[in-house]
C-alpha cells in the first residue's frame, strides 16, 4: 500500500528497544513536526479551504499524538529530551527544487510531507510486530493506522491539486530518491534514522 521501495531492516527494532526513551524522545518531536507542518501549510495555502479544513484537524491530532507520547515518556519516570535534527527529512527535502509557481510549491510540500507520514507507518508497524513490550507495540499500531491515513490524505490532495500524471511521476521519482537515502539510515534510536 505504501509503496515504499526500501523495507526498513528488521533489526532496527533492536536498536529502538535499547534505546526506548531516545526513541519516544525523537518520535515526541516527529509529531510536534507534523503539527508544525499542518500549520504551516494553513498559513502559506489559506485559499484551499478543503487543504485548510484538514490540517486544522491534522494540527490538533499531531498534538494530542505528542501528548500521548510525552505522558509514555513520564509514566517511564523519564522527560521529554532535547530536540534533534532529524537527517531522514533534512535529506529527503532536497530532491525538488527551491522555487517554482505556488501551486508547485504545495505539490512538493504535499509529497514530502505523504513521504514522511509512509515511512513513519512503515516504521510503527514494525515496533507494532517486533517489540517485545506488547504495550508499547499496541500503541504504535494505533498509531500506524494513524500514520496511514496522513500518508493517503497528502497523496491525494497533491493529486487533487495538480495534474494527476505529472503527480505520480513525482511520487514515484520521489519514492527512488527517499530508497538511496534508507540505505544511509537504519542504524539510529530515531523514528526515520
Amino acid at each position: 500500500m505504501l509503496g515504499l521501495k526500501l523495507p526498513t531492516d528488521p533489526r532496527w527494532v533492536n536498536i529502538v528497544e535499547k534505546n526506548i526513551d531516545e526513541i519516544l524522545t525523537d518520535h515526541a518531536y516527529c509529531e510536534q513536526k507534523a503539527a508544525s507542518t499542518a500549520i504551516s501549510l494553513i498559513i502559506n495555502f489559506p485559499e484551499y479551504p478543503e487543504l485548510v479544513d484538514e490540517m486544522i484537524a491534522l494540527s490538533r491530532e499531531e498534538m494530542g499524538h505528542f501528548k500521548l507520547v510525552h505522558d509514555r515518556i513520564l509514566q517511564r519516570g523519564a522527560t521529554l529530551g532535547r530536540h534533534r535534527k532529524d537527517e531522514y527529512v533534512i535529506a529527503l527535502m532536497k530532491f525538488f527544487p527551491k522555487g517554482g509557481d505556488r501551486k508547485e510549491q504545495l505539490i512538493h510540500r504535499l509529497l514530502y510531507a505523504a513521504m514522511i507520514e509512509a515511512r513513519s507507518c512503515e516504521r510503527f508497524r514494525l515496533l507494532s510486530e517486533e517489540l517485545q513490550d506488547k504495550d508499547l507495540a499496541e500503541f504504535y499500531r494505533k498509531l500506524m493506522v494513524s500514520e496511514a491515513g496522513h500518508y493517503t490524505m497528502f497523496l491525494n490532495f497533491a493529486r487533487q491539486y495538480g495534474d494527476r500524471k505529472v503527480v505520480d511521476a513525482k511520487w514515484q521519482d520521489l519514492l527512488d530518491f527517499e530508497a538511496q537515502i534508507m540505505k544511509d539510515l537504519g542504524d539510529k534510536e530515531a523514528i526515520h534514522g
